[in-house]
Formats: C-alpha cells, sequence, structure tokens
C-alpha cells in the first residue's frame, strides 16, 4: 500500500482558551504545521477538519471553510464529525484522498473549544454522541456508560480500582514534561483512588478533562515530498476503521472493543505489520478503563492482560511497549475534534526525536494512534512508521 508522508504537524497547548475563539487555536496550529513542513499553503488542495460540538459550544455550525480562512487556504474545505474520533477520520480520509491520487497535499486535523460550557452542559453536550432514544433519555452520560464497561470487564477478567490508579499515574508522569499538556503534574495511586466518585468504579482521576485545544497535520504524497525537498521522515502506512452499534446494550458484550479489532487488522493489513512489531502507542484513554480495552483490541495485550500492564511496569515509559508518551487523553487533555489529529502529531515528534519523551522509544520504527467515538462505536487506527 502507498504510503503518505508526514510533511509537518501543529499543536496548540490544550486547555482553557476563554479569550480565543475556536478560529484563532486552528489558526495557531496549521500556522505550526506550515512552518514544521515548509509547505506553501497554495499547494494545498483541501482540508479535512474534525469537529463534534461547536454548533453547540461555540454557535457555530459550517466551520469547515472558516477554518479554511483562518488557515489562510483557498480550498475545498469538509468537516468529519464522528464524535471523538473526529480528527482521527479526517486524517484517514486526507490519507485516502492522496493515496487515490485526487490531492498531493491535504491539511488534516481539528478543533474543539468545551470550556464555554461548564460541566454539567459539556456533559450534557457530549452525551448527543450516545442513543438519545435508549441511553441518553434514560440518563446515560459517557462517565456512567464507561463505568458499566469498566464494571463488566472486571466481572469477565477481573482488576480492581487499583488497576486503574496505575494508569492514571502513568499518564499525568508522562505528561510532565510535555509543553502542549492540560496537566504537566504527576500524581500518586493514593490520590487517585482518595479522589471523589464519577461512576462507580470510576473516580475523578479516571477521567479525561474538558478541553480547548486544536490539531493540524500536512499530509503528502510522496511524488510531492520528492519534487520538493520536503524532508519528511515520518509516513503513514496503515490506516483502518471498525464500527460497533452505538448503544451499549445493544452490544454483545461490554468487555471488549471489536470497532478497535476491525479497524487495526485493517491497519496492520495495509502496514504489512503485526501488532508485535508496534513499538508504543497512543490510545484513546478518555477513561481509565478505555486505555485497557484499547492496548486489547489493538492486540498489544490478550484479553483479560491489559488490566495489569500498568501496574506492572509493561506500558510506562521505560517498559516493553510504553503507551500513551503524550500523557494521553488522560493528562494531556482531550478537544474532542482535535485529538485524533494530536495523536499523529505526538506520534510523528516521538519518531522523529523532537519530543521531550522521544528517549523513551529512541530505537522505535512503528507507532499506532488509536481514536474512538463514543463507547468505541467508532474507531480509527494509523499505523505511523520512520524511514530506517
Amino acid at each position: 500500500m502507498t504510503s503518505v508522508r508526514i510533511a509537518g504537524v501543529g499543536l496548540t497547548p490544550f486547555g482553557a482558551h476563554a479569550d480565543r475563539a475556536g478560529r484563532e487555536l486552528f489558526a495557531s496550529a496549521a500556522l505550526a504545521a506550515f512552518e514544521d513542513a515548509g509547505v506553501e499553503r497554495r499547494d494545498v488542495d483541501q482540508l479535512n477538519y474534525g469537529n463534534f460540538m461547536g454548533a453547540l459550544a461555540e454557535q457555530q455550525g459550517h466551520q469547515a471553510p472558516l477554518m479554511a480562512e483562518a488557515a489562510g487556504l483557498s480550498c475545498p474545505a469538509t468537516r468529519y464529525e464522528e464524535a471523538c474520533a473526529s480528527a482521527g477520520v479526517a486524517v484517514r480520509e486526507a490519507v485516502r484522498t492522496i493515496r487515490s491520487g485526487e490531492a498531493d497535499v491535504v491539511l488534516a486535523g481539528g478543533m474543539e473549544r468545551m470550556t464555554t460550557l461548564d460541566t454539567g452542559k459539556a456533559t450534557a453536550a457530549l452525551a448527543i454522541a450516545a442513543d438519545e432514544l435508549y441511553e441518553v433519555r434514560a440518563g446515560v452520560t459517557f462517565p456512567s456508560a464507561y463505568a458499566l464497561m469498566a464494571r463488566a470487564y472486571f466481572d469477565r477478567f477481573g482488576g480492581e480500582r487499583e488497576d486503574l490508579a496505575h494508569i492514571a499515574v502513568k499518564n499525568h508522569a508522562n505528561a510532565v514534561d510535555n509543553e502542549f499538556a492540560q496537566y504537566q503534574t504527576e500524581i500518586t495511586v493514593e490520590q487517585a483512588l482518595d479522589s471523589p466518585p464519577v461512576a462507580t468504579p470510576l473516580h475523578l482521576y479516571d477521567a479525561c478533562p474538558i478541553t480547548d485545544g486544536a490539531s493540524a497535520v500536512l499530509l503528502v504524497s510522496e511524488a510531492y515530498a520528492d519534487d520538493h525537498g520536503i524532508e519528511a521522515p515520518v509516513s503513514i502506512t496503515g490506516t483502518g476503521q471498525g464500527g460497533d452499534n452505538l448503544a451499549l446494550q445493544d452490544r454483545e458484550q461490554m468487555a471488549q472493543t471489536p470497532a478497535t479489532e476491525i479497524a487495526a487488522a485493517e491497519a496492520y493489513g495495509e502496514a504489512g505489520i503485526t501488532a508485535a512489531d508496534v513499538d508504543f502507542a497512543e490510545v484513546h484513554d478518555c477513561f481509565t478503563i478505555a486505555e485497557v480495552l484499547a492496548i486489547e483490541g489493538l492486540g498489544l495485550f490478550e484479553p483479560g492482560e491489559g488490566i495489569a500492564a500498568a501496574r506492572e511496569g509493561a506500558t510506562t515509559a521505560d517498559g516493553e511497549t510504553p503507551i500513551n508518551l503524550s500523557g494521553g487523553l488522560k493528562a494531556k487533555g482531550h478537544p474532542v475534534g482535535a485529538t485524533g489529529g494530536s495523536q499523529i502529531a505526538e506520534i510523528t515528534r516521538l519518531l522523529r526525536g523532537d519530543h521531550p519523551n522521544s528517549d523513551a522509544v529512541d530505537d522505535a520504527t512503528v507507532g499506532v494512534a488509536h481514536n474512538a467515538g463514543g463507547t468505541v462505536a467508532s474507531a480509527v487506527v494509523h499505523v505511523l512508521e520512520a524511514d530506517q
């Protein structure tokens, strides 16, 4: 399968940006990507833009052409919405477009402003990614939905809250030196265990924060990179997407995520790799249990083995398979429409050696990004590889 080169990446700091409109955030990320890539704006064939709740949080629909204008582009622009996997899908479709020969340069990424809403309203806005008729009307929110998934996992495979606490501790530690992370502070297992309950068995430190931020990734064809002398040592060599029933009650079981398994199989197949070839991954840990489900769905751990991975050190920065060296959604933050692009940016920096945590994977050549929507009714997986 034809590789697509990552010419440049850009991010804003994740956190609260009360004084910046969404268009400013995306423009900032896009500017950083162009500066990183050395690509001219006039060469961009299209913009693939991810956003989930802009119509609710900013009262702004039809965002794609607005973001193209903010980024200084004169090209077709399309918004992709797949809940928290919006930017992941935007990147995937950019890869497919370049492979098809319809474009040589695509800017992909996303933006979300969430802190315009208080916690209750933000939780309600996010809940529209669940089944409105059968879940939302019954009072289901995503903390409660993932709590149900955690209970199902514990019932089937075992595990306890302390296992989840170790995941939170790991990801906070990884975020300390990441200048883009929302929480650059370490926590202890005891702090995680003693934090207020949100939806049993999940507590405050099991949940990702409400976040503003933007991401941008400049993707180019190999021919364009060669013709323009673009230094692009990292490529997307595989991409996959999977789906599942939207509502939890309509699934065969809740302790595994078939959408991730399907997406991973497709991405690995395109890249010509297996899970054993993956050196590290950025996964969708909107809640600590989600990291467990992700690393098992990706085939990095057998079912039932992912729960103890952080506690045993297998997924820490110095472990065999580091997971979420950026801090993950848990500590870096989760501006939902931007997250999938952010994961690509973080893996690119880690593979290039210009990430603060690159030393943890200094001999790595294969990284995987896993971006999920809702309770993993949607999943997108990308394989990134560095030139050897």
